[in-house]
């Protein structure tokens, strides 16, 4: 036998196109020439267990081999073969209509994935690598002869006699140039290990060495003998490809290891997902140990098709807020506009994302409800992620509410509906709206917190980096609520009753008091404001808009509000005009000593607040020394 052709692919220009538009992304050769080996390989199987092959399978693997001196790599299988008229079908004719639509479609192409995927390139990635590519093949039908397949990186091509004397395919890439990094043991290993670590069929990749027991020593001491074994890639029976019933937790502690070897926490609990309709979708979602920044811990979930992996970039499939989450999905049904790459956000995907979603949330309820205990030991390290899902997805922000979580500062845990119920009447306000107060720092704001639990008051603590948008969610969602920092102003204004206490200083002392404040203050980002209070309140309180930090605080996390982030801060200073020291203040025969008095009350304030710092400080500290001496 010996013919002699052109590759069906009606256009001249074809290779220079592969070579040059993917080569960017030249690794992925391996993972397509494997992965073909790995079909192969399967076919095989099944055509033996449906009584279609009789003859011995053997020990089915695929080989990959390097030969740096002769720069080639061979990919070898014993999977079913094919004969010379199969190589002219399904190597010759690229699947796609013509030149014209290659040349059009390719300009798009963002990378080696796309071009591959769109245009059924899978094997002709072997030339973003090779200068000539040989295929050995048998194919494993009685009485067919090997064949040997040749091209040099034209449209042309050979075919011979083959010399393959047992069932299978070898496909050897005699690689140019400017790719000899390939002909490297540890690159080669690096990217079977990122594409093949899970194929359902051994991949044997040369040898490596092991130590094994070897007797004692005269001490009786054990000692180990090094022996070389096959250098096997891959785990072929991955966890997620298992029935839930035939794992235990140790099976998914020992898989997360294996994603993960480098991961200092264990996964606090996991999601085995296992559907066949109406799409098909396996994998181990873990919920893991959140860091406060939660986005380098992205890129996570591993996305497979039939265990071969594909990316990491799975944010068409699996919602935002679960990108947090670690692990595997594998799903044949899941459509690639691109070769194993980028995906194409269609009706199957959408109900991926969906199930998804509805699995977790099921999840964390049952969890909630049937150890509550555990749950709340646990939600310091989910709290971040629940609320995350609440704010971008409505339907788990449904499901969420049953067992979302809120702390006050005695530790006590409520869900939303048992705080609201709990705060109802006694922190509803002269409108009729009951308000949360809370805390992002329970040492710095301690005076506010002590003022608003003399009131009879709970105060929350929200201090994760997503709570400044989980206040405002909460607000838009709960009726008639609203949330409002503890130190956002004075107690009895934050919530204000019916009933108002009277002042006891007259319209003179009032206005006196603001000139003696504003004068010892002496700064244009405070405006003070006489207030009447109880006579048990601090004397003067600090306090910065409500509004305007909610604002600055989303600016921080990125909340879209950059303009708020650069507007300085304006502080509101609160003189409880029914204060003892007031009076006192406004007694003082000096203007001196006033100020002196006024200036060492709004210290105070600042220093409850954290707020007052380098020299301010010191003078603070020699003015309260002279003034107890």
């Amino acid at each position: 036998m010996n013919e002699k052709g052109n590759i069906s692919i009606h256009t001249e220009n074809i290779f220079p196109v592969i070579k040059k538009f993917l080569y960017s992304d030249n690794e992925i050769f391996l993972r397509e020439l494997v992965s073909n080996a790995v079909d192969a390989t399967q076919k095989i199987k099944r055509l033996s267990s449906l009584g279609q092959y009789q003859g011995d399978l053997g020990d089915l693997i695929v080989d990959v081999a390097f030969d740096e001196k002769a720069k080639t790599i061979t990919i070898s299988d014993n999977g079913i073969g094919m004969t010379a008229d199969e190589v002219k079908k399904y190597i010759n004719q690229i699947a796609f209509s013509g030149a014209t639509e290659f040349v059009e479609k390719f300009k798009e192409a963002k990378d080696a994935n796309e071009i591959i995927g769109r245009f059924g390139l899978g094997f002709y990635s072997a030339f973003m690598v090779a200068d000539k590519v040989e295929i050995q093949t048998l194919s494993f039908q009685e009485g067919a002869e090997p064949a040997r397949w040749v091209c040099d990186g034209s449209t042309s091509y050979e075919i011979t006699t083959g010399s393959r004397a047992t069932r299978g395919t070898d496909v050897i890439l005699h690689i140019n140039k400017d790719s000899e990094e390939f002909l490297d043991k540890s690159r080669l290993q690096e990217i079977l290990e990122k594409y093949g670590k899970f194929l359902p069929v051994p991949i044997r990749f040369g040898t490596r060495t092991n130590s094994e027991p070897d007797g004692e020593d005269k001490d009786g001491k054990p000692q180990y003998k090094t022996i070389e074994v096959d250098n096997i890639i891959n785990n072929t029976h991955p966890a997620w490809t298992k029935s839930p019933s035939e794992l235990k937790d140790e099976d998914y502690l020992a898989f997360y290891r294996e994603l993960y070897p480098y991961s200092l926490d264990e996964p606090l609990f996991w999601i085995h997902l296992n559907v066949d309709y109406p799409f098909n979708l396996t994998g181990i979602l873990y919920f893991p140990k959140l860091k406060e920044n939660f986005e380098i811990q992205k890129n996570k979930i591993k996305l497979y098709s039939r265990q071969v992996f594909i990316t990491d970039e799975v944010k068409d499939i699996v919602p935002e807020f679960l990108m947090l989450l670690h692990g595997v999905i594998d799903s044949p049904d899941i459509p690639l506009n691109v070769s194993r790459s980028f995906l194409q956000a269609d009706s199957n995907v959408k109900k991926i994302n969906a199930h998804i979603t509805k699995k977790v949330a099921d999840k964390l309820a049952e969890l909630f409800k049937s150890d509550r205990k555990g749950f709340e030991e646990k939600w310091k390290d989910i709290s971040l992620f629940v609320k995350y899902g609440m704010l971008s997805d409505d339907k788990f922000a449904e499901k969420a509410h049953d067992f979302c979580l809120v702390k006050n500062t005695e530790g006590d845990t409520y869900t939303l509906k048992e705080f609201a119920e709990k705060v109802k009447d006694i922190q509803k306000d002269k409108e009729g709206n009951i308000v949360y107060l809370y805390t992002n720092d329970v040492a710095q704001q301690d005076s506010y917190i002590a003022t608003a639990k003399e009131r009879g008051y709970d105060v929350l603590v929200f201090d994760s980096p997503i709570d400044s948008h989980f206040v405002g969610y909460l607000e838009q969602k709960s009726e008639k609520t609203q949330l409002k920092r503890v130190d956002a102003d004075v107690i009895d204004k934050l919530i204000q009753k019916e009933e108002s206490k009277k002042l006891v200083l007259t319209e003179e002392e009032s206005k006196k008091t603001v000139e003696v404040f504003e004068k010892a203050i002496n700064r244009t980002d405070m405006k003070v404001h006489v207030e009447p209070l109880s006579e048990h309140e601090l004397p003067v309180t600090v306090t910065i808009d409500e509004f305007m930090r909610r604002m600055k605080d989303m600016a921080q996390t990125g909340g879209g509000m950059n303009f708020y982030g650069s507007v300085p801060d304006n502080y509101k200073v609160t003189v409880n005009g029914n204060h003892p020291l007031i009076k006192r203040i406004l007694s003082g025969e000096k203007a001196e000593e006033q100020e002196q008095l006024a200036k060492q009350a709004f210290d105070l304030a600042l220093l409850s607040r954290g707020l007052l710092t380098g020299n301010e400080l010191t003078n603070f500290v020699k003015r309260s020394v002279s003034l107890i001496g």
